[in-house]
């Protein structure tokens, strides 16, 4: 799997034509997605109406049927009516209604007791078919009081004729069943009086027929119940008479199941989609005119969908062959097109290896495969000028590295790196350019007892600062070897560094000082230069306060003032440059003059050197990492 995946990282064309047919997959899915659900409801809209309409028709059927016999139950009372009194025309009239009307069952004409004394206590004029003759008889007897009987009972207590639910009916001379509905009307004579029953019955096994017949799908099936939920028609003949529609709720509780049969039950008409054993199913109920029963067509999903479904395969499978197909021509022919750039990737391959002469292949084209090529013929011409002129600059640039070397080399040297070694005094200090070459300074002159020292800061950065402090340092040696006072040595270097000798405006900030170092007695002068940091004192350590002064090359005929301090013995002196309390680091955040203090006071110091070195690493740890953003310079003195 890790290789193929590889391959593909690899391969242009797979990758492109992969993109290509994935997008035209999302595309046909989503059309077929949608075509897919309109067909599925057109699919549902139309079992919908076709079980509706085979439902319709079935019922109209059934209750055709069940018309002709309440019409024929009707014409019989009339009969009956207008000859009461002879009994032998009930069997005519009984017989009659059989032969025209074949698919009854059976009919009977039943009266009270004791209506005709001549047959005693029962006459029933009671006419059946048996095959194709119609056998008729009297019926009645003590072993059948057909006076308690629902179908006798019903029509005189509901005062109108009735339908039953279905029953199992004897037939004496065979002794046989048969489960029969029966229409029950009631026979009154030309005063109003109850005189019997008109009892006409059909078959329920030929009504089972009729309704088991309607299958709209292979699978589909019909089901009848009446009043109490009881099956009277189920495609499993162990549930006829035996269950009602409720019975299975009663060891799985299903609502959906249960809401069904009450509705059917209610004489309700309509469709649901229910789960009917453990298939999805639409279930089409209807009731059966005045009999009280309803029937119901079961069409499982999987019959109803069964060609939508196969169609959906086969598209889909159509489709995934057709992009398969798809993906197979789209690779050829990228690959087919990708060939020239594979020569060309060789070839730069060969000009970056060094070969700049190499050979690049000529296309005859003017699309970009063509127009890359001749970009890459002018890049290989333009290579080989560049790397002359890259030769030359390298040339130049390592001739610029060597001479700006000798330059801090040569600006290192004209900063001491020895410092006087006499009894009483600890002296150290140190410059560290932010470049190559820096603008930042440092110097010391001994002269008998008394010794002259300078800290100072060019402006700018580089070889011009470079250049700048190299003069100031040259004029501060002259000066101090003159044992002027700090004060007039600031003077005469401002009035030699500014004015037309100063043409870049240039300047520096310099503190100059000169210490007895037998007395400790210093004068100094600040040409606009930080404030150094004495020790001793209260807080052990602070800023010196100064008289402001202009940094030294600003202006011409400036006279600068010099101060005083009777003894810096015991207290230690810190020169600096703003390169040590303007440090920043990476989120360019200073060093700082709070900073500067604590350390320097709260530090016990052995030297003036680990005074310098403690904070060169204390700065260097507040960097982080970030380069330096000026030049750092850093004297002490100490004098006992």
């Amino acid at each position: 799997m890790n290789k193929m995946l590889a391959y593909i990282r690899r391969k242009l064309s797979i990758r492109v034509s992969l993109w290509v047919v994935m997008f035209a997959a999302v595309i046909f899915i989503a059309a077929l997605s949608f075509l897919f659900y309109q067909s599925r409801e057109a699919v549902r809209q139309e079992a919908i109406h076709r079980a509706t309409t085979i439902l319709e028709r079935t019922s109209l059927q059934v209750e055709g049927i069940l018309n002709r016999v309440e019409v024929a139950s009707q014409m019989t009372e009339w009969l009956v009516q207008r000859h009461p009194n002879v009994a032998d025309s009930m069997f005519v009239y009984s017989e009659g209604t059989l032969r025209n009307n074949p698919d009854f069952y059976s009919c009977s004409i039943a009266f009270e007791p004791y209506f005709f004394k001549e047959y005693g206590r029962y006459f029933s004029a009671y006419s059946k078919f048996e095959g194709d003759s119609i056998r008729t008889l009297q019926g009645g007897s003590d072993n059948y009081q057909y006076f308690f009987m629902d179908w006798y009972l019903m029509p005189q207590l509901l005062e109108h004729p009735c339908w039953t639910d279905p029953y199992m009916d004897l037939d004496a001379p065979t002794n046989t069943y048969e489960m029969v509905t029966t229409y029950c009307q009631a026979i009154k004579d030309n005063k109003g009086a109850f005189i019997g029953v008109i009892n006409t019955s059909l078959s329920i096994s030929w009504l089972s027929q009729t309704i088991s017949s309607v299958k709209p799908y292979p699978n589909s099936y019909s089901i009848m119940i009446g009043r109490g939920g009881q099956y009277f028609v189920h495609p499993d003949s162990t549930k006829i008479t035996r269950q009602t529609i409720f019975t299975q709720t009663m060891l799985e509780p299903d609502t959906a199941l249960t809401s069904l049969g009450h509705a059917m039950q209610r004489g309700e008409e309509g469709m649901r989609r229910m789960m009917i054993d453990g298939k999805d199913s639409y279930v089409f109920y209807k009731p059966l005119g005045k009999t009280g029963c309803s029937m119901a067509i079961v069409c499982p999903e999987s019959d109803i969908f069964s060609g939508f479904n196969r169609l959906r395969h086969t598209v889909m499978l159509i489709v995934f062959i057709g992009l398969l197909v798809m993906l197979y021509v789209f690779i050829n022919v990228i690959t087919r097109e990708l060939k020239p750039l594979h020569r060309l990737a060789r070839e730069a391959e060969t000009i970056a290896s060094g070969n700049f002469d190499a050979e690049l292949p000529n296309f005859e084209r003017t699309d970009e495969i063509g127009q890359l090529s001749h970009s890459f013929g002018n890049m290989q011409q333009s290579l080989v000028k560049y790397i002359e002129e890259l030769k030359l600059t390298t040339a130049q640039k390592a001739s610029i590295e060597s001479e700006l070397n000798v330059a801090s080399n040569i600006q290192m040297s004209m900063l001491p790196s020895v410092f006087p070694n006499r009894e009483g005094l600890d002296m150290h200090a140190s410059m560290t350019p932010a470049k190559e070459v820096g603008g930042d300074l440092y110097g010391y002159l001994l002269k008998g007892d008394n010794l002259y020292f300078c800290v100072g800061d060019v402006s700018g950065k580089g070889v011009p600062a470079s250049l700048f402090m190299a003069q100031v340092t040259r004029l501060f040696r002259t000066l101090a070897n003159q044992q002027l006072p700090p004060a007039e040595i600031c003077t005469h270097m401002n009035e030699a560094l500014s004015g037309d000798e100063n043409p870049t405006c240039m300047f520096v900030t310099l503190f100059v000082g000169m210490v007895n170092l037998l007395t400790g007695h210093l004068m100094f002068c600040n040409a606009g230069h930080n404030p150094p940091i004495i020790g001793g004192g209260e807080n052990h350590g602070e800023f010196l306060q100064m008289l402001p002064n202009f940094p030294i090359g600003v202006m011409p005929g400036l006279e600068f003032e010099g101060e005083e301090i009777d003894s810096i013995k015991g207290r230690a002196l810190f020169l600096y440059t703003d390169g040590l309390n303007e440090a920043e680091n990476r989120q360019y955040e200073q060093f700082g003059d709070d900073k500067l203090l604590y350390i320097l006071r709260h530090t016990h110091f052995e030297s003036a050197k680990q005074v310098v070195e403690t904070l060169f690493n204390e700065v260097q740890h507040h960097r982080d990492g970030a380069d330096p953003n000026d030049d750092l310079t850093m004297m002490c003195l100490r004098m006992q």
